[in-house]
């Protein structure tokens, strides 16, 4: 038995693109791009910080404006 051989996964690919068809495929394809697109801004966008307040305790958040004191 073993591993796969390229015929296999272009039966698999064919199989795929018989059952779900082009349009669809192209369609899940941009939304799987775009959540990661998102995901990745997301991730840049909201990293969490660490502030010490007057009394010298640690104050976990996440940051959603930045103005300058």
């Amino acid at each position: 038995m073993g591993s796969f051989s390229i015929w296999h996964w272009l039966i698999v690919l064919l199989i795929v693109v018989l059952v779900f068809g082009t349009k669809k495929l192209k369609n899940m394809g941009g939304d799987v791009g775009g959540a990661v697109n998102e995901f990745k801004k997301a991730m840049k966008d909201g990293q969490v910080t660490e502030e010490t307040d007057k009394n010298g305790t640690t104050i976990e958040g996440e940051v959603t404006e930045k103005t300058k004191q």
